[in-house]
């Protein structure tokens, strides 16, 4: 049975997205081979890089670049980072990241809303960094985002994913790829993900800090396809109760 991840209408057999940001340029290679990666964020800059300095130079042949709008803070922003990695040669895959809030670093959903939009009309695969709101959620997919991207934890934090319940939601109530990104910090927590029912983990920190990045890479990889297998294996869940409202929705005037 084939189990792949389509995304935008391109197929991939590999969940594990690498965020490369933190990632000396000497090491992206072996963390990519050893994470069975076929997609890799970049930032634009060092794309745009010359000689022994451009990122491209370092990625393996045949893997699909998703490089992202990193220090966009409006959706005008985003879209003209877009195109130059276009015209950099990355492809059409775009990560959409616009970031206000320069303590905490927590996207801005409602222009990321606007900048899917945007990318989406000029025939990029927008897949949005978000806060985890079903309603911004359903915005985007709308807008025509190609995946969800919402967040576990803060970016770089390494807590796992502190936003759980919010993204079961947007697993159970959005029909587009649930990809986990920011927070993860150990190779459980990945695993968690996949658990959930996500349909790709990105992960970047956790692996770049490890005493052994190479090791490290494998490990999530070996995670990730163990979460995916007891997803699709039917794993047993505990009943949960749902949200229910503090004051009831409906009914509440036949009383008066």
């Amino acid at each position: 049975m084939t189990d792949e991840l389509v995304i935008g209408g391109h197929r991939f057999n590999s969940r594990f997205i690498l965020g490369s940001g933190k990632f000396s340029l000497d090491m992206t290679r072996a963390v990519i081979e050893n994470g069975g990666v076929e997609m890799a964020t970049l930032a634009v800059r060092r794309a745009s890089s010359e000689g022994e300095g451009n990122i491209l130079d370092h990625m393996p042949k045949g893997i699909t670049l998703l490089p992202n709008t990193s220090g966009a803070r409006n959706a005008e922003e985003a879209v003209r980072i877009a195109r130059l990695a276009r015209e950099l040669g990355c492809g059409d895959f775009i990560k959409i990241e616009i970031i206000r809030d320069t303590k905490y670093l927590l996207p801005d959903n409602r222009e990321t809303i606007r900048a899917v939009g945007m990318l989406a009309d000029e025939g990029f695969i927008p897949m949005p960094y978000m806060m985890p709101d079903l309603s911004a959620a359903r915005d985007m997919a709308d807008a025509g985002a190609a995946a969800i991207m919402p967040l576990g934890a803060p970016i770089g934090s390494n807590k796992g994913i502190l936003t759980k319940d919010f993204v079961r939601i947007l697993v159970e109530e959005i029909d587009l790829p649930i990809i986990v990104d920011a927070g993860i910090g150990r190779p459980s927590q990945a695993c968690e993900a996949m658990e959930m029912g996500c349909a790709a983990v990105m992960a970047n920190t956790a692996i770049a800090t490890a005493r052994d990045v190479a090791s490290m890479a494998r490990a999530f990889r070996m995670a990730i396809e163990a979460g995916r297998l007891a997803y699709l294996s039917g794993l047993g869940r505990v009943l949960e109760k749902r949200a229910e409202a503090s004051s009831p929705l409906t009914g509440f005037l036949e009383d008066r």
